[in-house]
């Protein structure tokens, strides 16, 4: 385990219209909403080669997730097995990183549309990384 702890700041959060988590879908191409990922400033720089179109990978702080579960029922379907919640998509885990695949609909300035979010109004973003298989090495 590691020897002190770390800090992951939030450079932005998540504008969207899904404030329940019971009625958000569990996947983004289940339903999910257009939403905004609106960004610290500070972070304007590191946004600069973002492009309308790009798929991106999206990591998020599910900060409403539960921390101490450790098994669920994958999808919540009780007549499924219970599964430990590293082979699952969960958002209830030890630390909930959210880790979404999103298409950029349109960015102004600071603020990038996307398709594909099911993250809950609010939502700390923690990091927006380049999708690999688009033929763009990086």
């Amino acid at each position: 385990m590691s020897d002190g702890p770390f800090v992951v700041e939030p450079i932005g959060r998540v504008e969207s219209p899904l404030v329940d988590r019971d009625l958000a879908p569990r996947q983004g191409d289940e339903g999910a909403p257009d939403a905004w990922l609106v960004f610290d400033p500070a972070v304007r720089e590191a946004l600069r080669d973002l492009e309308v179109g790009t798929d991106v990978i999206l990591l998020t702080w599910l900060d409403r997730a539960r921390r101490d579960v450790l098994a669920v029922h994958p999808r919540g379907d009780l007549d499924r097995p219970r599964e430990g919640v590293f082979s699952t998509r969960s958002p209830d885990r030890p630390n909930p990183v959210g880790l979404h695949r999103v298409t950029i609909v349109s960015i102004e300035d600071t603020r990038l549309r996307v398709k594909n979010l099911e993250a809950l109004d609010g939502t700390p973003i923690v990091d927006v990384k380049p999708v690999l298989d688009q033929g763009v090495e990086r």
